[in-house]
């Protein structure tokens, strides 16, 4: 600000004065209206991107729908996420994750809060698939859905098929049941959780949950067919998650190994 600017306002009479603070609280109204509408914004376009990274491939009718938000508002933020690399749409108009995405999930797994449980469960999980020959997961909790963030595919022509980031509410599922176990002793082997058509109509679900030092940290699932999913078979599946699990457990905790 200049000199002569400066001299300006001290001379202005105290009426003007005061109606410039008067007028402080409507700037500051507006200030906060333009603050709501940035963050209704940002929720609108995270809502939309979750839509896209659980269901793998999304047209814009489908968006808009699952979230709520107009079809021209979903189109503008959908424009602006294949924009930064966020979101691809192909040539039929549906949109999957773009590399940014990926760029930012590795990263979250190389390092974030989830790397080392991932690292520890890995060779379990692949274990864990081989054994029983379904599909096996490795999924956390996050609010009133679970999330994989880990997925060994089956190798039979009929399997389950899921994707790392989708996923699944925990109300009434075996993997609910599973994150949601209280753990009144870590050291001990979980119990497992079965849940048939929960989800999926004809698809049976057997799950254990990783116990921490102070709680369940994760849990293993394992889905396939139900017809396949049964009698000793199924006995057998329960037994692998349950050790999956508990290996698991081991490798991250070690003191929760029981003396003897």
């Amino acid at each position: 600000m200049n000199r002569k600017r400066f001299q300006i306002m001290k001379l202005q009479p105290a009426a003007e004065s005061q109606d410039r603070v008067a007028a402080t609280p409507a700037r500051s109204s507006r200030g906060s209206g333009s603050t709501l509408h940035a963050s209704r914004s940002a929720v609108r376009v995270l809502s939309l991107l979750d839509t896209v990274v659980t269901g793998g491939a999304v047209g814009l009718t489908e968006a808009a729908e699952a979230t709520g938000i107009p079809v021209s508002t979903a189109l503008r933020h959908l424009r602006v996420l294949t924009g930064r690399g966020y979101l691809v749409r192909d040539d039929l108009g549906r949109y999957s994750v773009g590399p940014s995405f990926v760029r930012v999930a590795l990263a979250a797994f190389q390092s974030g809060p989830y790397a080392r449980l991932t690292a520890a469960a890995q060779p379990a999980l692949q274990r864990l698939a081989e054994v029983t020959e379904e599909s096996a997961y490795l999924a956390v909790r996050d609010g009133s859905e679970a999330v994989y963030i880990a997925t060994v595919e089956s190798r039979r022509a009929i399997r389950h098929v899921g994707w790392v980031g989708r996923s699944v509410p925990v109300e009434g599922t075996a993997l609910g049941e599973a994150l949601a176990a209280e753990v009144t002793n870590p050291g001990q082997p979980p119990v497992p959780f079965y849940n048939t058509g929960a989800i999926e109509p004809d698809v049976t679900a057997v799950v254990a949950p990783i116990h921490g030092s102070v709680g369940v940290v994760g849990a293993f699932s394992v889905l396939g067919p139900a017809e396949r999913l049964v009698g000793q078979r199924l006995d057998l599946t329960a037994e692998a998650v349950v050790h999956a699990a508990r290996m698991t457990s081991l490798a991250l905790f070690p003191r929760l190994a029981v003396p003897g």
